[in-house]
């Protein structure tokens, strides 16, 4: 694994009329090709080549509250930080996404934590909120999608719910593929895929800290 620091050049998605009057009006928004296909590769073989115990068994809830069911969620995660050069690269894009975002939308986004998750076949995570009003920070949702040559039949797909159990999306998760979504809104699902399916969720957050604690913690 080549350790040189990438260079991640995020899409001008700020500017692009259409995605942000959908995710103004909508709530969400689907980018497909946000990343050049060369970028995502990198990133997917950064993934697929972690050693296993750079991995943890993801869980539910946060803090005190935190939790692993596999009977609702059995992908693997890890944590993305900014002393590895492939991590830091996709942290620095996304941070500057942020600007973008609050500069256009004046969301007042302040800062992104993500991890990279890896679903093993026949794993899946069961339909849920990201965020519950007034009792978190996380503001919106990011979805990015690591792996190339997907297929509907492999499944592994984003179901994305709306006010009244209908289905709005079913998404794919093709390499280079951005979903953006606000985390208290929109009921979700990661269906079961029979391929190892890599992708990098993310939250941004508001500050409510106080004392210099950071609300809610991981």
């Amino acid at each position: 694994m080549t350790t040189a620091c990438p260079t991640l050049r995020v899409a001008d998605f700020a500017t692009e009329s259409i995605a942000i009057d959908q995710l103004a009006t909508r709530g969400y928004v689907i980018v497909p090709n946000f990343l050049a296909r060369e970028q995502c590769s990198q990133l997917y073989h950064y993934a697929q080549h972690l050693e296993p115990q750079a991995w943890q068994q993801a869980g539910i809830g946060r803090a005190d509250n935190y939790t692993t069911n596999t009977a609702v969620r059995q992908d693997k995660i890890r944590w993305l930080q900014s002393d590895f050069p492939y991590e830091n690269a996709y942290l620095e894009m996304m941070d500057q996404l942020r600007l973008d975002l609050n500069r256009e939308l004046f969301m007042g986004l302040f800062d992104y934590e993500c991890h990279l998750a890896h679903y093993p076949p026949g794993a899946f995570y069961r339909k849920h909120l990201d965020a519950f009003k007034g009792r978190s920070n996380r503001i919106l949702t990011t979805v990015f999608y690591l792996n190339s040559d997907w297929r509907k039949q492999d499944g592994g797909q984003l179901v994305i719910y709306g006010d009244n159990g209908e289905v709005l999306e079913t998404v794919l998760p093709e390499a280079g593929k951005l979903v953006v979504f606000l985390s208290d809104v929109f009921l979700h699902e990661v269906l079961a895929g029979s391929r190892d399916r890599y992708s990098i969720t993310g939250w941004y957050r508001l500050n409510t800290s106080i004392g210099g604690f950071i609300d809610p913690t991981r």
